[in-house]
């Protein structure tokens, strides 16, 4: 698989660190289940009330880690059903997601499992049961492309769902444009798996230390030997790690090899994105090593200078336990060090909803006065979430063949908007309490079964529908529709089309 790999190295940069602190990131961030706004740390976090119409808000009184851990959001355990938060976003903007955890349930009572999901395509499963019983909050993150000016972040639950998934805060931060820009944004996501700063026993890392409030975490424990950068001179560096990062360092004071199991959980079968972290603690070294990830050559020979370097592999691929090994290289008189790293799985991205299928169903929704709770975030995808009643086709090409919506105690009208479902075969909205005129539909060439019956739609007979060459089947009775139906209509149809006898 080594024909998937790409390895740059990156040095000196043109833009210094500055040593003042930086301006908050430009962010959107979301204190799930709150009412009200909240200043913290000098940062504005809004309640969830503009950005979701469902679940249960609740409070605990407990002592938490962060204000906004004492607030989350929950909702009902539905199989197959998705839960959205829909926020703007600047379109083909890079933003780092990040999702936060803690769990609010009673004594004995374990978190539940479940999925969340950015627009159509599955992120990760979310299992708190271990930080919970440290009395940890949980954090999950990646990066993704924008490719409206709105994402969503769903939660669904899967087959290992037990009680009510749940949600403490949502964050979306802009990114640089040249952070992780090796990926292929428009097939690929990145799921974060570790983020560390190495030799560091402190606190977690992050705004202000990181302009974009990227975690990173401390890795001190059972470290050979613990240095501190001082002497680094970091000038610049692409992907903006924090200064911080490069003031300790993991390493070994005698030219001899140094062995690190990072990640520390095993890593299923797939492609990740690896950046390594490096800066020289003293300008008079001959400290030259090499690099091995689980005996494969990572880079040989790298000598790095106190202006720092960074090395990355885009498509590296993994599984299991992960072993990096730094090897002094012929000559060297020193030991190896690193000083940070971050590791991220590249997830696919599954696909979005022809956008003509978007503006329909989104118009249709803002039509209904009751749309039904789940209508948010991708109409179709994962194709296990997809929306109440609607049905959609394979293939690359996604796109809405079917609502079924009968019985759904719907009000409202039903919107011209319809008509943008173009390959739509079956609708059907029966036994609701819609009204107003029933639109043109004789753009939706595909259509072979329409039932509008039992409903209070007006206004005259749509004639239109005797323009749609596949339509096998009308129903329409049971409404306060004027005028005839057309006589081609009735003889194409016969017994399959069903009016008032006003209308017959």
């Amino acid at each position: 698989m080594l024909c998937f790999l790409s390895l740059l190295l990156f040095t000196l940069s043109l833009t210094p660190f500055s040593l003042s602190q930086p301006p908050p990131p430009r962010a959107l961030l979301i204190n799930c289940g709150a009412t009200t706004q909240t200043i913290i740390s000098g940062r504005l976090w809004l309640p969830d009330t503009d950005f979701i119409t469902t679940g249960t808000p609740i409070n605990f009184t407990q002592n938490v880690l962060h204000p906004t851990l004492s607030t989350v959001r929950s909702f009902p355990l539905l199989p197959q059903r998705k839960f959205c938060y829909v926020v703007p976003v600047y379109r083909t903007g890079k933003y780092l997601v990040r999702t936060s955890y803690y769990y609010y349930g009673g004594s004995g009572e374990l978190p539940p499992v479940f999925d969340q999901i950015v627009d159509g395509s599955f992120w990760s499963v979310v299992n708190t049961t271990e930080d919970y019983g440290r009395g940890d909050a949980s954090y999950y993150e990646g990066v993704f492309l924008a490719t409206g000016k709105s994402m969503s972040v769903c939660l669904a639950s899967n087959v290992y769902t037990t009680s009510d998934p749940f949600i403490s805060g949502l964050e979306f931060v802009l990114l640089g444009e040249s952070l992780y820009n090796s990926t292929d944004f428009g097939n690929s996501s990145l799921r974060l798996v570790a983020r560390h700063s190495f030799g560091y026993n402190g606190s977690m890392i992050g705004y202000p230390d990181d302009q974009f409030d990227r975690y990173w975490e401390p890795y001190g424990e059972n470290t050979p030997t613990l240095s501190k950068g001082a002497n680094v001179s970091i000038d610049g560096f692409w992907n903006l790690p924090p200064r911080k990062v490069f003031q300790t360092q993991w390493t070994v004071n005698q030219p001899r090899s140094m062995e690190i199991a990072w990640p520390l959980e095993p890593l299923r079968s797939s492609v990740y994105y690896i950046a390594l972290y490096f800066a020289e603690d003293t300008w008079a070294s001959s400290r030259t090593f090499n690099i091995t990830i689980n005996n494969v050559t990572f880079y040989d020979n790298l000598r790095v200078p106190p202006t720092g370097v960074a090395l990355f592999a885009n498509r590296w691929p993994l599984s299991g336990l992960t072993k990096i090994v730094l090897t002094p290289a012929s000559g060297s008189t020193l030991g190896p060090l690193i000083n940070g790293g971050e590791i991220f799985e590249v997830i696919p991205v599954g696909g979005r909803t022809h956008t003509r299928d978007l503006i329909g169903l989104n118009g249709l929704k803002n039509g209904f006065q009751n749309p039904p709770f789940d209508w948010n975030g991708d109409p179709c995808l994962p194709k296990e979430n997809s929306w109440t009643g609607v049905t959609c086709s394979n293939g690359s090409n996604i796109r809405v063949t079917g609502l079924n919506l009968t019985g759904m105690n719907l009000s409202g009208s039903l919107s011209p908007n319809v008509a943008n479902l173009t390959a739509l075969s079956e609708l059907w909205l029966g036994n609701n309490n819609l009204s107003g005129s029933i639109p043109d539909l004789s753009t939706l060439r595909m259509l072979k079964t329409v039932h509008l019956e039992d409903n209070r739609f007006n206004g005259p007979f749509p004639s239109s529908l005797a323009n749609i060459d596949r339509l096998q089947e009308l129903y329409l009775q049971s409404n306060n529709l004027t005028g005839q139906a057309p006589s081609s209509l009735k003889a194409k149809l016969g017994s399959n089309l069903m009016v008032d006898p006003q209308n017959s």
